[in-house]
């Protein structure tokens, strides 16, 4: 539970690369998410190349960190899926347990949509060299932080409401 406390967006990272253990480790940790009928629809794109990662911090105001991180995963969302409209459910969750991990593992990181900016889903698609059947859906910058706070509290009481 600590690491969903703890988690938070970190857009700044020392300048120095992620051990391919802990790649494989997060990698893991999104590859455990569950997903409708467990039809999986998720496979990665690890970017460490430089060029690629600044031509995909170009698409916008937003990404531009991609371009001083370390690492990067794009999310390819695969189309040959029994039920493709949970997809974005699916993928989101995946996400999630990426993001968890690397916390966990004293690493950080921050997610950027691409979904459902056909353009730009278009643009990290071929950057990456996606193989036919694929599309990007997000993007994932991780790296050991040069920045750090405090989390912040979000419960908010008035958001609950019981169903008697």
């Amino acid at each position: 539970m600590e690491s969903i406390f703890h988690r938070m967006s970190v857009r700044k990272f020392e300048d120095r690369p992620v051990e391919g253990e802990l790649v494989e480790k997060i990698l893991r940790a999104g590859m455990a998410a569950p997903s409708a009928i467990n039809q999986q629809p998720w496979e990665f794109y690890v970017v460490t190349d430089r060029e690629v990662l600044k031509k995909l911090s170009e698409m916008g105001p937003n990404v531009r960190l991609l371009e001083n991180a370390p690492a990067a995963i794009v999310f390819a969302a695969r189309e040959d899926v029994p039920l493709p409209e949970f997809v974005p459910l699916d993928m989101s969750i995946c996400v999630e347990n990426i993001w968890l991990e690397t916390d966990h593992l004293g690493l950080g990181g921050v997610m950027m949509g691409l979904y459902p900016m056909a353009d730009r889903q278009a643009i990290a698609t071929e950057l990456c060299g996606m193989k036919e059947g694929l599309k990007a859906f997000c993007m994932f910058a991780f790296g050991y932080p040069a920045e750090s706070r405090e989390p912040q509290d979000r419960f908010d009481e008035s958001r609950i409401h019981f169903v008697k």
